[in-house]
């Protein structure tokens, strides 16, 4: 069965960093594509950084130029640093793999980030 846990959330003051990471577990090749959205209380979930096992990536343009999305292919693993924080970059943070290039459709339980001002 697949997992995926997040783990690296927590509270920090405007103009810090985090880093989170996420581990996939109980898949047998390498991953098409792993993720990171975020929902904030009263919004809709939206995608914040994607990265390919080739290394393309893309990030949501509220995100770009603070936030660094990464990957170890052979561990299943992705990591998104995250500089420059701002309030507004408050929410659970969810990592998602999409296994096969269809649509992200394994969820981790999320990871909470705090900015404060």
């Amino acid at each position: 069965q697949v997992q995926v846990v997040e783990s690296g959330g927590g509270s920090v003051q405007a103009g810090g960093s985090l880093r989170l990471s996420c581990a996939a577990s109980g898949i047998g090749f390498m991953i098409n594509t792993m993720g990171w959205h975020r929902q904030a209380p009263g919004k809709q979930r939206e995608l914040v950084a994607g990265m390919t096992s080739g290394g393309t990536t893309n990030y949501a343009d509220s995100v770009k130029g603070r936030f660094t999305i990464s990957r170890d292919n052979a561990r299943n693993t992705v990591f998104l640093q995250m500089n420059s924080l701002k309030p507004e970059d408050t929410a659970v943070y969810y990592c998602a793999v999409d296994k096969f290039g269809l649509g992200y459709t394994v969820w981790g339980q999320g990871t909470q980030v705090t900015v404060t001002s």
